[in-house]
């Protein structure tokens, strides 16, 4: 129960943080949000590894640490692109798609074959993709889905290479993880002479985003190092429920009938997968 509670935990912190990441976003560069946002996680994940006089990482978990760090980094600016670009209730469903089900896929060598509930999620979530995608075909939508694709895709990368980190060091692995991942954002950022912070108008969105991402992230960590990865990264994945409430109450978004049909089974399939 404990480990439900933390997925379930990170899946709400990580769905109010793509809310707020993705508000900022419409009013900001993506990459200007992203390089904030991990800003302040690197921040408040120091303060905590010091509060909680936690040791230094060990070399392993550094490499891991900064691996997660630099596939997270540029998934995270095109999934921010993503829910930018389009209606947050169709882009964030798709990313948790593959952030879900990569991990499982790992478990596949590390666990066994997934059971035929899973296989029947599988096959859920690739008829979701169809109905979402079909109406956004032809317009601008089309690119802002294959960038939640590319963010999905990384995110299940960054919920496998993190999970590998040892128990004693969370904080600092995670604030490892982070530190590695802003330069290359901001070296890509100058290349194309974009801002490099998030201006006013946004920091408030911006800390909220951090702050919430970073929790989000040690509630993960600490579900997946006390049961299975795949059931930790699952519930997790269930974040797209608060980014869709938020975006139908605050920003009023709403969707075509097939594409709320497909993010219904998109949210059908990520239990499925976890059975």
């Amino acid at each position: 129960m404990g480990t439900v509670a933390l997925a379930l935990s990170a899946s709400l912190c990580w769905g109010c943080s793509d809310f707020s990441g993705g508000l900022a976003s419409r009013r900001a560069s993506p990459a200007s949000v992203v390089v904030t946002t991990y800003g302040v996680g690197l921040t408040l994940l120091i303060v905590l590894a010091l509060l909680w006089h936690q040791p230094p990482p060990r070399p392993m978990d550094l490499l891991w640490a900064g691996l997660a760090g630099l596939v997270g980094s540029f998934g995270l600016v095109a999934f921010y692109t993503a829910l930018s670009s389009t209606k947050m209730g169709l882009a964030a469903p798709v990313s948790a798609l593959l952030t879900a089900a990569l991990p499982v896929t790992f478990g596949v060598f590390t666990a066994g074959w997934p059971t035929a509930a899973q296989l029947g999620g599988f096959g859920l979530a690739g008829i979701a993709l169809v109905l979402i995608a079909g109406p956004e075909r032809g317009t601008g939508s089309a690119r802002a889905l294959g960038l939640a694709i590319l963010g999905g895709a990384t995110g299940g990368c960054f919920f496998i290479l993190i999970s590998r980190i040892g128990p004693a060091s969370i904080f600092w692995s995670l604030a490892v993880s982070r530190l590695v991942a802003i330069p290359p954002v901001l070296l890509w950022m100058r290349r194309q002479r974009m801002p490099l912070l998030a201006g006013r108008a946004v920091a408030a969105l911006a800390v909220l985003a951090g702050t919430l991402d970073a929790l989000g992230g040690v509630c993960f960590v600490v579900a997946a190092l006390n049961g299975r990865l795949d059931v930790a990264a699952i519930l997790s994945s269930l974040y797209p429920a608060a980014t869709v409430a938020l975006s139908a109450i605050v920003l009023r978004e709403r969707v075509r009938r097939v594409q709320a049909i497909g993010i219904l089974l998109v949210l059908a399939a990520l239990p499925l997968i976890s059975a």
